[in-house]
């Protein structure tokens, strides 16, 4: 006899997701988020993948063979050059050189990049913008990039300094033409010329690259007969097709695309973590609706082994049904970004191919997560007992948790915590340079995953303590609050599920911000002991500089902050040391120094602020003293405060100016300081004319005064700030799918408890009031999350920012995690407002209604 499919335990588990698809479509919606976001990953490397290749300029398409000096070859001369253009096949053939000089004509220090290019021609990297390609001797064109910093336009002269044993060379060329490099690399200020010139220029041998063009359509089509000419030509030298060479270059262009990628796919593991947090949470919750159809199979002779594979099968189904349509969906979302994007101005190429492979296996890998989310709660539903099919289904759990749950939270606790520990007890010291940062850290990650494996254990012993502690002021609310407070406590290892994913996107967004923070404030302060001005003037020979120089600086119109201080040599035992009367105060402008231990204003006579690594290797701290000899006078001072770091400009000990005279010091300042009145190019030219008119003369001209520009060496906040937002954007994925696993708790909660909300209808509830009970509701679940989350963050954020950077002030951005906690509980409300709707519109008459 044969039954019909609806009578087999799988096929009535497939009739029940045909009935209701809603239902399921809700337990699916966390999957599908992370099929979306894989998916999307895997396209957004396409686009920029793309975009960078077309964007990127280097060797000319034209170039069908590239020619290099071998490993130990010299640089190919020029009769070499001139075989191979006479080789059969060659149609033209080009010698680069790069290199590069300083530049005369300043007392500030500068530098100019080389380039032997042809100017026009099929070969030529360079465009023409103003003026003339250089045609004869003595005379070079610059990129637009050295015109805007060296204010140089056509006529303008240049004196290079070109090293000739000891002595250097001088060697003037006028300035022909300003151009714009095709290749994407240019970033420095460069000087372009003929090959043969810019050999006589630089007194070049030879050169470093040979770009040939044959009398074939591409390089592909080079035959073997003429590679193996050329290298005969030039014995020992690499002979490269210029695709290959292209195609390494391209390579290196999206290298740095490629870098934020990796990143991507390292928070892509949280967020799909995540998305199967949710998805056992919203698996358990619809299972535990049907207690009575699974108690009424079981009562009719299903066996827990069938019923628990009808469940995975199912789950299965949702799985891959949901990573199919996130891969159409973020596939769709793909193919409209370049066009959406050159609406608001920026370029981007669609995808060069589709990624069959990679779709298929994101809906296999989403069928997988399903799997892994549904097999727990498939394993407890399948042991329902058959008498419960006499039973209502009720909403509420049986117990919190079970012993076994909570020993395992217990233990995934203590070894976080001994290895946190661990950590904490052999952190770095300041100048400790054998320290492995890298097995650190990982260590710490380790730490981190457990204590939130215990969180995720023990989250419904926690949910009750922390809810009781938050909950005051909504008891005092009026019904409303006081039913959303009971609804969440008393369900509290459903609280814990959707309020663990929550905390886990606070965890992730607090702990970065705060690390970013540190880190900022560290950068900062690098910034104010490497380039705390953008010019720094000191003698060559003398010991001490032109008491007048400070002054005449000052007096400049293109200069700001000009700052006059003295250095001293001091010995401490057995060790040299550099003393200073730097006012600590007076680094760059916005920048402050921190202080370790102790305080920078309690510098006073007697007194002197240490460094760290000095600090460290004396074993003082503030209110300490130290003995420095000066010149054989030993002087005792007081620490006043030990610095986070290095001293400004290698500075050891700071101590007031009246101190370092007392000790004996001359009165003339060691070195001069100064900023660019004005910001950009045109202000640092400025500057710069500036400090050379103040330094020509006899008095102290000659290079006596060497003027040093360091504004160059401040230069990673930008890419901080640009990781710091790219972070952010990523970790908003986990944020993303914790605010689908409240919409769908919110949603099954809402079917669950009709009963309920009927009852409360009945009893005089208003419909307005309802809807505000269940939005509160979810609002607790963004409360809950984020109070656990931060408090589980800001331990690790600060042993992350002690193993990185020992010597990293800790700054907790309060305003921002505040927001974020904001941010947070709100989008958690705005996740209830739809099933808080469906809630306020139950009618009465359900309150004796039988349940589902």
């Amino acid at each position: 006899m044969r039954y019909p499919w609806r009578a087999t335990v799988l096929g009535s588990q497939v009739a029940e997701l045909l009935r209701r698809p809603g239902r399921f479509a809700a337990t699916g919606l966390s999957l599908l988020i992370a099929a979306f976001v894989v998916f999307g990953t895997v396209m957004t490397q396409q686009i920029l993948t793309a975009t960078a290749v077309e964007k990127f300029r280097g060797t000319p398409e034209a170039v069908s063979i590239v020619v290099t000096p071998g490993d130990e070859g010299a640089d190919i001369g020029e009769s070499r050059l001139r075989e191979i253009r006479r080789t059969s096949g060659v149609v033209e053939a080009v010698g680069r050189i790069e290199d590069g000089v300083p530049l005369g004509g300043s007392a500030v220090d500068r530098y100019l990049s080389l380039s032997a290019d042809p100017g026009t021609g099929a070969l030529a990297e360079v465009r023409l913008l103003d003026g003339t390609y250089p045609s004869g001797p003595g005379r070079l064109a610059v990129n637009t990039r050295a015109a805007e910093e060296y204010d140089l336009a056509p006529g303008t002269s240049l004196t290079l300094l070109q090293p000739d044993g000891e002595d250097t060379r001088r060697v003037t060329v006028e300035v022909s033409g300003i151009v714009r490099s095709t290749a994407t690399n240019d970033v420095e200020p460069t000087g372009y010329a003929p090959g043969p010139q810019l050999r006589k220029i630089l007194g070049a041998s030879g050169y470093a690259r040979v770009d040939i063009r044959t009398d074939t359509a591409s390089s592909a089509s080079v035959s073997a007969e003429l590679t193996e000419r050329i290298r005969q030509a030039v014995p020992g030298a690499e002979v490269r097709p210029g695709d290959e060479v292209r195609d390494e270059e391209a390579r290196e262009a999206v290298a740095a695309a490629r870098d934020n990628l990796d990143l991507v796919t390292v928070f892509l593991a949280v967020a799909v973590g995540a998305a199967v947090l949710v998805a056992t949470s919203t698996f358990r919750i619809v299972f535990t609706r049907r207690v009575r159809q699974l108690a009424l199979l079981r009562t009719i002779g299903a066996t827990p082994r069938r019923l628990a594979a009808a469940l995975v099968v199912e789950g299965t189904v949702v799985g891959l049904l949901a990573g199919a349509i996130g891969v159409l969906a973020a596939w769709g979302c793909g193919q409209l970004v370049p066009p959406v994007a050159g609406r608001f101005g920026h370029d981007l190429s669609a995808a060069s191919r589709v990624p069959l492979t990679e779709a298929a296996l994101t809906v296999l890998g989403t069928g997988l997560l399903a799997v892994l989310a549904v097999l727990a709660p498939s394993l407890s539903a399948s042991r329902v007992s058959p008498l419960q099919a006499l039973r209502t289904a009720a909403s509420e759990e049986s117990a919190v948790s079970g012993i076994g749950r909570t020993l395992l939270g217990l233990l995934c606790a203590a070894a976080a915590a001994f290895l946190a520990w661990q950590q904490y007890d052999g952190l770095p010291q300041p100048g400790d340079t054998e320290y492995d940062r890298f097995t650190a850290l990982t260590v710490v990650v380790l730490s981190g995953g457990l204590a939130f494996l215990a969180l995720i254990a023990l989250g419904p012993h926690a949910v009750r303590p922390v809810l009781s502690a938050v909950a005051v002021p909504l008891r005092r609310t009026g019904a409303a609050g006081r039913l959303a407070v009971a609804g969440v406590g008393g369900a509290p290892r459903r609280a814990a599920s959707v309020s663990v994913v929550v905390a886990l996107g606070a965890c992730l967004v607090g702990s970065t911000l705060t690390c970013l923070a540190s880190l900022d404030a560290y950068e900062r302060y690098r910034q104010a002991v490497e380039a705390p001005a953008d010019f720094r003037l000191y003698p060559r020979d003398s010991e001490t500089l032109d008491r007048s120089l400070a002054a005449d600086l000052a007096s400049r119109p293109g200069l700001a902050d000009v700052t006059a201080f003295r250095t001293a040599e001091v010995t401490e035992g057995a060790y040299s040391a550099t003393i200073s009367d730097l006012d600590l105060g007076t680094v760059r402008s916005g920048v402050g120094l921190t202080a370790r231990t102790g305080s920078l204003d309690d510098l006073g006579p007697a007194h002197v602020v240490v460094d760290a690594d000095t600090a460290h290797r004396l074993g003082v701290e503030a209110g300490d003293r130290v003995t420095l000899t000066f010149e054989g006078r030993p002087v005792e001072l007081t620490v006043a405060a030990t610095l986070t770091g290095a001293g400004p400009w290698g500075g050891q000990f700071f101590v007031p100016a009246a101190d370092l005279t007392r000790m004996g010091a001359d009165a003339a300042p060691t070195v001069v300081t100064a900023d660019a009145a004005e910001d950009g190019a045109q202000g640092r030219t400025s500057a710069q004319r500036a400090i050379t008119d103040t330094l020509t003369g006899p008095e102290r001209g000659d290079g006596r005064v060497i003027a040093e520009d360091a504004a160059g060496q401040a230069g990673e906040s930008e890419d901080l700030r640009t990781t710091a937002t790219t972070v952010i954007m990523l970790l908003g994925l986990t944020v993303l799918v914790a605010v689908a696993g409240v919409a769908t708790t919110a949603s099954l909660t809402v079917v669950e408890r009709r009963r309920e909300f009927g009852l409360l209808r009945a009893l005089g509830l208003g419909g307005t009031a309802v809807h505000r009970m269940v939005t509160v509701e979810c609002a607790l679940y963004g409360v809950l999350g984020g109070i656990l989350g931060l408090a589980l963050g800001l331990p690790y954020s600060w042993l992350v920012v002690r193993v990185t950077r020992a010597n990293a002030p800790f700054s907790v951005p309060a305003g921002e995690l505040a927001a974020v906690f904001a941010v947070l509980v709100l989008v958690t409300a705005a996740a209830g407002m739809v099933p808080a709707l469906r809630a306020s519109r139950t009618s009465p008459t359900v309150a004796v209604a039988q349940t589902d």
